[in-house]
């Protein structure tokens, strides 16, 4: 028998609260297909913004700045 049986059987039977919380535990142990999905895309959404910010001609101006300063710095 397979082991999640043998927990839920035990929870059904004993109505053990550690059985019953090892059974929810792993009925609940990944995310699905369309959380996947969701999560992916929104990602995708935070690195595009991401790029449109760090593109963006201010942020771009700054970080040439930044680049030139540590490169005519004395030593």
């Amino acid at each position: 028998m397979k082991q999640w049986v043998r927990a839920r059987v035990r929870a059904l039977v004993c109505g053990a609260r550690t059985a019953r919380w090892q059974v929810a535990r792993r009925r609940d142990a990944g995310m699905v297909t369309s959380e996947y999905a969701m999560g992916i895309v929104a990602a995708v959404a935070f690195a595009v913004a991401l790029y449109k910010v760090v593109t963006s001609g201010a942020v771009s101006a700054e970080l040439q700045g930044i680049v030139k300063r540590a490169l005519d710095a004395r030593m």
